[in-house]
């Protein structure tokens, strides 16, 4: 083998250390016995973005198959084709010759064919007395041969990924879907909650799909879309239980006048508990009954660990060795930037009981990374605490929007 330049049909060709490589490769590859060129040759279109080919590129390709005179490649019939140029041209559908060198140079790059260049730059074959194909000058088919197996994973796994792909479209579909008519529901029945905000970031997520997405474009918006399907149905949720129970606590009210004595002693006059205690019949408690403000549903664990950490990476620098690996090192940290902010240990003590552990954990990382806008933290806990009582707040939008800032100020300092 001759590296430097050498004559081929089509001019002067510099041989690169890339195709000396393919040829090599080709060598030292176990071809199968034999193969199905046309099987090898759909293998080889399926997987040829994978290949980085172009569909003309096939096609000469497929005009190079078709002078091999064998249904199968097999190194007993040789492999090599000498077509000339005309011939090729023609059944490459009228490829013009400046074209098929393009395509046919790709094709070798890629490692589909290898140039069995003669002496004096022909394309031909060397027959004996009996008509025998004794030696080819032309274009090797051997790396078909010697790739099939390959080309046949290629091909499965091109098929493996537009099956996926196809199955997140569908589920982006139906999620967009989902959270346009969760968003349209809410509003048309005036639920409490910020819904032209909730709408607005559906509309801009929506509007990062681009027009032929790949699984990669897909994946985080997918992603967002669910944790946006996810905090709307814990907001409805949480505002449903929250009127079914104040529904429960009006038909039990006076129940809950006449046999509850602490709430009795809470609500009477002064004047009317100076009367004698024995005079008054002390009812039998009900063990029936609901609290009067019951404690919504914890919508923090609809969200991933690394979500949060995206909103309020500042966390991290006040964990041991600035790792937050899960939920439970983040409440550590949580409950010395608790400390930290000058939190009282009861107002951080009432988000636990509404929040849920995890939640007020996510809400003190969310008022440090917002730190530098917060007068008073231990007064904004107690208020976020309240209004997650009442059904009124819920994390997801925060983190949201904090992501969103983050990746805004990311992008600037970029």
């Amino acid at each position: 083998m001759q590296i430097g330049n050498v004559t081929t049909p089509f001019g002067r060709r510099s041989m690169t250390l890339a195709l000396v490589k393919n040829q090599l490769d080709t060598a030292e590859a176990r071809p199968a016995k034999a193969v199905d060129k046309w099987k090898a040759f759909r293998n080889a279109c399926e997987a040829r973005e994978l290949l980085g080919i172009a569909q003309p590129a096939l096609s000469v390709l497929n005009a190079l198959l078709s002078f091999y005179p064998e249904a199968e490649l097999s190194e007993e019939f040789g492999l090599v084709v000498f077509p000339s140029n005309v011939q090729l041209s023609v059944r490459a559908h009228g490829m013009s010759g400046t074209t098929l060198r393009r395509h046919l140079a790709a094709l070798v790059d890629a490692g589909l064919i290898i140039r069995k260049d003669s002496p004096n730059g022909k394309r031909y074959a060397r027959k004996d007395r009996s008509g025998t194909i004794e030696t080819a000058f032309g274009f090797s088919l051997a790396p078909m041969l010697a790739r099939a197996e390959e080309l046949a994973h290629l091909a499965q796994q091109v098929e493996r990924d537009k099956k996926a792909l196809r199955q997140m479209k569908e589920r982006l579909t139906l999620c967009r879907r989902d959270v346009r008519k969760l968003i349209s529901a809410a509003m048309e029945e005036g639920a409490a909650g910020d819904w032209g905000m909730i709408e607005g970031h559906y509309i801009g997520l929506v509007g990062r799909i681009p027009r032929n997405p790949t699984q990669s474009d897909i994946a985080p918006i997918l992603e967002e879309l669910e944790m946006l399907r996810t905090e709307i149905l814990n907001i409805l949720e949480i505002q449903l239980k929250s009127q079914k129970n104040d529904g429960n606590d009006d038909q039990n009210g006076c129940h809950i006048q006449n046999s509850n004595t602490d709430l009795l002693n809470e609500s009477a006059p002064r004047f009317e508990m100076k009367q004698d205690a024995a005079d008054v019949p002390k009812p039998t408690p009900r063990t029936d009954l609901k609290p009067a403000h019951p404690k919504p549903v914890d919508p923090i664990k609809a969200f991933p660990l690394s979500m949060v950490l995206r909103a309020c990476p500042t966390m991290r620098d006040y964990a041991k060795d600035a790792t937050i690996a899960n939920w439970r090192e983040l409440m550590a940290t949580a409950v010395l930037v608790r400390s930290m902010l000058g939190i009282s240990p009861s107002a951080y003590e009432d988000a636990c009981e509404i929040m849920g552990a995890e939640g007020a954990a996510v809400a003190i990382a969310c008022i440090l990374e917002r730190g530098g806008h917060i007068n008073s933290p231990g007064g904004y806990l107690r208020d976020l605490t309240r209004r997650a009582q009442r059904g009124e707040f819920s994390l997801g939008p925060v983190l949201m929007a904090l992501i969103r800032a983050n990746e805004g100020q990311s992008q600037k300092t970029g």
